[in-house]
């Protein structure tokens, strides 16, 4: 039987949150080339600036630029989290097929191993609602909170959402503007927060929305993340 949400097919202009974590809850980075290595890789084949190159004026076929829009995303030590849109069909499978067996190689090679290095195909799990969409993004965002909870018990919850924007591999600091990436699109969430009456700015209101120590919206239950894929 299919393990849930391992999605074979994919809807055109379709929010998808995909996740996956290492095989055996194995770690998937263990420093920070790690990191850097995939991060080299997802921007490589999202960012729009790489579709044509600058000298020869050739397109780069590989490059999903237009094809896929990254919302918003998370590395954790042992998994990882995207929120995405694809304009394709087959959008998300390029960039899954293309980033992961390109890091995959890597890893093996620097860590001198085989095999597969995640559990199994990645999933997804189709975003059917304005609420589940902004529900997601925070709570990719707040993901870096388990790595600080578990080592520091006891300590102010306050500080802990306070220092999430100095976890270096998300998109939150994006999203605050403290970096500037143009493949990662945080304006479709963004928008959410603008309001001509408020004197507060999306930015603002979106720190506000993430960094809240209750979270903000009760989802029914066929919305919240299966426990049994809990990460």
């Amino acid at each position: 039987m299919p393990r849930k949400n391992s999605r074979k097919e994919y809807l055109e202009n379709g929010y998808y949150h995909l996740y996956n974590r290492g095989v055996e809850k194995r770690l998937i980075f263990q420093d920070g080339q790690d990191y850097n290595i995939f991060f080299y890789f997802l921007q490589n084949y999202l960012d729009p600036k790489k579709k044509t190159d600058s000298v020869t004026g050739l397109t780069d076929k590989m490059n999903l630029s237009g094809e896929i829009d990254l919302l918003s995303f998370c590395l954790m030590p042992n998994h990882f989290h995207f929120l995405l849109r694809q304009t394709v069909s087959d959008g998300i499978k390029k960039l899954m097929q293309r980033v992961f067996t390109s890091y995959v190689m890597y890893f093996n090679k620097k860590y001198r191993r085989v095999g597969p290095l995640f559990q199994g195909v990645y999933k997804a799990v189709l975003v059917e609602s304005d609420e589940y969409l902004l529900y997601l993004s925070k709570y990719i965002h707040r993901n870096p909170i388990s790595l600080r909870v578990r080592p520091l018990k006891g300590s102010d919850p306050q500080k802990i959402t306070n220092d999430l924007k100095f976890y270096s591999y998300s998109s939150y600091s994006n999203y605050l503007g403290l970096k500037r990436s143009d493949w990662i699109k945080s304006h479709p969430i963004l928008d959410y927060f603008s309001s001509s009456l408020s004197k507060t700015s999306k930015t603002q209101s979106y720190k506000f929305f993430v960094e809240e120590t209750e979270n903000s919206l009760e989802l029914p239950m066929s919305l919240c993340i299966d426990s049994e894929e809990e990460l």
